[in-house]
């Protein structure tokens, strides 16, 4: 199969070490020593995520500087514009700063850039047309800003102070912002490490909130005493999710309270999307992944994300319900616009792809719409595995996302391609980039060299973690909600995945879809019988005679009925 298998190796000693302190199944202590928690102290915390665990504020880069110069605008009367992005973490971080201001005494703007006609990030082009709109003196940029040295110095000559809330990798030199709220500055100073490096700007956002509260406490601020952040706990948790940050630290506590908000919300704007996107119930990592953040991120994708922002503040249901159904009508565009691009860009590579002479996927044609290259990009990768790129563009400027594959550090690699590119930024595993398209077969030549010299042949294969390995009979439901408390599972936390040995198909398979492109299963073992699903499995072959199943358990409920399923990931011939 084209995974390569790998096995968490038998952890009984550490196991037993958080095992009997903590009074947990030894199954459930394995999987937290997989996910390098090996200390009762870490365990514990990582099992109890609880808000007062938030690390101060200011221990963040720059915080205080910011803090002191937004107070200083409030003082003085002098309003500000928030110059946002425009995915749900741009969104989000906007809406929730824009409340928190405005209920604490600023006059505050909001500004997101069009993304075709301004292009991504702090651009000179965005920042023109914002300060025509709001011609203030003090711009706040979020989730955008930290390379962006010639636009904030030309600011500067203007008279306008920045101050950058971002959390994407800073240029060098970092541009001359009044200050750069950066976790990214902690590792580039060689600064001690804290528990919050992965935050997305929603959470940078929060972060800042819960400093200016602190400063206005002290200081007596109006208001400060009665604010309560946890009602923003439901934009923090959609952005963090969204943004496929990682799910540990303080995004870990964030996100487990924010979903909780997040499910039973009273934002208007919020109500609505989940009705639009008919999501009941409890919200988990797959309804904010699937549903809700996709929607949000439509309108951004294909032009501005002014509706997404318009929804977010909504302030009543009256208003928000019409633009959620916009949002969702632009996300099935979003849709159709995404496969057209993808299955022509999957059909060709079909063709011309070589594993053994193509390290990485640098591919682009005139008009395809640069809002949905990215996730493009992403489905490129999940067929072929290896790092991508996806252009498009008119005749004088192309733009790109990027995504990566394990092992290779995008960001790094487009800085060794910096010569030719017009602007790059992002993180290691995603990032995106304007290019002249006379520089494009360059570029792939380049990067192929730079993944070719960085990974083994190894790394080029998808690695499948598993957990540990299981016999029939260990599953049951109860098992399941024991390893329920390592929820919310994501980046950095990943689901959990199991291997069992020596099965056999207890009857054929049963083909289910409207294209029958899914598969039932039912695989017996120790004798006992398990029901396994196997998502998309088109014409692949079944399994035969003796295998091993690599899968996920998961709970299904049907009809009232709760039962306990398996989703096959992979299976192999066994020994």
């Amino acid at each position: 199969m084209k995974f390569r298998w790998s096995l968490a190796a038998p952890q009984p000693l550490l196991v037993n070490q958080l095992a009997t302190p903590l009074a947990l199944p030894p199954l459930l202590a394995q999987c937290l020593v997989n996910r390098g928690h090996t200390s009762v102290e870490s365990a514990a915390a990582f099992l109890a995520p609880r808000l007062k665990n938030l690390a101060d504020p200011f221990l963040l880069p720059n915080m205080r500087a910011a803090v002191e110069r937004l107070f200083g605008a409030r003082a003085s009367d002098e309003p500000l514009v928030i110059f946002g992005d425009y995915d749900v973490d741009g969104v989000c971080s906007t809406a929730l700063l824009t409340e928190v201001l405005g209920a604490l005494g600023w006059k505050v703007h909001q500004y997101l850039p069009h993304r075709m006609a301004e292009g991504y990030g702090l651009t000179r082009d965005g920042v023109e047309k914002c300060l025509q709109k709001f011609p203030v003196k003090l711009l706040l940029a979020v989730d955008c800003g930290s390379t962006a040295v010639e636009t904030i110095a030309w600011l500067r000559e203007r008279g306008v102070d920045v101050i950058v809330l971002d959390h994407h990798q800073v240029s060098s030199p970092a541009p001359a912002a009044v200050a750069l709220v950066n976790p990214q500055l902690s590792t580039l100073n060689s600064q001690p490490s804290t528990s919050f490096t992965e935050l997305c700007s929603a959470g940078l956002a929060f972060k800042l909130a819960h400093a200016l509260l602190k400063h206005g406490r002290a200081t007596g601020l109006a208001g400060a005493d009665a604010f309560d952040l946890k009602p923003l706990l439901d934009l923090v948790a959609l952005a963090t999710v969204a943004d496929l940050v990682p799910l540990v630290g303080e995004n870990r506590i964030l996100v487990h309270a924010g979903l909780l908000r997040l499910t039973s919300t009273t934002r208007p704007g919020l109500v609505a999307l989940k009705e639009v996107a008919a999501v009941k119930g409890d919200v988990g990592v797959y309804e904010v992944g699937f549903q809700l953040g996709p929607r949000l991120n439509a309108a951004g994708r294909l032009e501005t994300a002014e509706e997404s922002l318009d929804l977010v503040l909504a302030r009543s249901l009256e208003d928000a319900l019409p633009i959620a159904h916009s949002l969702d009508a632009r996300n099935r565009e979003r849709q159709d616009i995404e496969r057209g691009i993808a299955d022509n860009l999957t059909a060709r590579l079909r063709q011309s792809f070589d594993p053994a002479r193509d390290f990485a996927i640098v591919e682009g044609e005139m008009m395809w719409h640069v809002g949905v290259v990215g996730i493009v990009a992403s489905r490129v990768l999940r067929e072929f595995y290896r790092p991508t790129i996806v252009l498009g563009g008119d005749g004088h400027e192309w733009r790109g996302s990027g995504r990566s594959i394990e092992g290779f550090d995008l960001a790094a690699g487009l800085r060794a391609c910096d010569d030719l590119l017009l602007r790059h930024g992002g993180h290691a595993m995603a990032a995106g980039l304007s290019i002249h398209p006379k520089n494009v077969d360059a570029l792939r030549t380049r990067l192929n060299e730079l993944v070719q010299r960085s990974l083994s042949p190894d790394q080029l294969r998808p690695v499948l973690r598993l957990d540990a390995e299981l016999s029939a009979r260990d599953l049951t439901l109860g098992l399941l909600d024991e390893l329920e408390q390592l929820n919310p599972f994501g980046q950095g936390n990943p689901p959990l995945q199991f291997l069992m040995r020596g099965l056999r198909l207890a009857r054929p398979p049963q083909r289910m879809g409207r294209e029958q492109q899914h598969a039932k299963l039912f695989v017996t073992g120790d004798g006992v019988t398990h029901e396994v699903v196997w998502w998309r499995c088109g014409d692949s072959k079944m399994p035969e005679g003796n295998f091993d199943l690599a899968f996920a358990p998961e709970r299904n409920e049907y009809n009232g009925r709760v039962s306990l399923q398996l989703k096959l990931l992979d299976w192999r011939a066994g020994k």
